[in-house]
């Protein structure tokens, strides 16, 4: 699922990376923070940049996020305030809560508490989290090192039925097909066996090709 609209709670180094790249995909991104200085810089590129103490219950609820439809729990080191922020952003009936954790026992925490993701920071996973949430035909995204990542994705519908010499999908995307989930992962991949929609790919490629497998290229 598609996310166009979303709130930041805490705007450490690993908050600001995801709330710059939401930013910078042309979402909606509100941001809040307790810190006056640092929502004075996002004043002028977020579409809404608040001021409050994430650990008042008040103070959260005053925001107004019902209308968000992700949430985005940065705080890793204050457990207080992610539990407020992730209890708030459950009730405010938000259909994504993602929460940072500082370490495990904080995870299962927020997780028991109704967060629906859990992730182990810093900034690149700030980075690599955005990422997933923007770039919505991707069912996995695993990166590899800082050029190469491995992704999960279902085929295009201009893909079903064609074989994988016919897409030449290595010329167009710079794309190479390591497996097809039919059930189970085969070890070999069958370039004459047609697509089928209901059989996800698992997909080795460059970074800087990505956005060329936006579902809205149908090429």
């Amino acid at each position: 699922m598609k996310y166009n609209s979303f709130v930041v709670f805490g705007l450490g180094k690993f908050g600001q990376a995801v709330a710059d790249k939401l930013i910078e995909s042309g979402a909606q991104v509100m941001v809040v923070d307790n810190s006056e200085d640092i929502i004075e810089a996002y004043s002028s590129k977020a579409t809404t940049a608040i001021v409050a103490d994430l650990t008042d219950t008040s103070a959260i609820k005053a925001i107004g996020i019902s209308h968000v439809e992700c949430a985005v729990v940065a705080m890793g080191s204050s457990l207080e305030a992610s539990i407020m922020c992730t209890m708030i952003a459950k009730e405010s009936g938000i259909k994504l809560v993602v929460a940072k954790a500082g370490n495990k026992r904080m995870g299962q925490i927020l997780k028991k508490i109704g967060a629906d993701q859990i992730i182990f920071p810093e900034e690149e996973s700030g980075i690599r989290t955005a990422k997933s949430l923007i770039v919505s035909n991707f069912l996995e995204y695993f990166e590899i090192n800082e050029d190469l990542c491995l992704v999960e994705m279902e085929p295009k519908e201009k893909w079903i039925g064609k074989t994988l010499k016919e897409l030449d999908l290595r010329k167009k995307y710079g794309a190479n097909i390591i497996a097809i989930k039919n059930g189970i992962v085969k070890d070999f991949v069958d370039p004459d066996l047609p697509l089928k929609a209901d059989a996800p790919l698992l997909i080795l490629i460059h970074k800087k090709n990505l956005e060329k497998l936006d579902k809205n290229i149908v090429f």
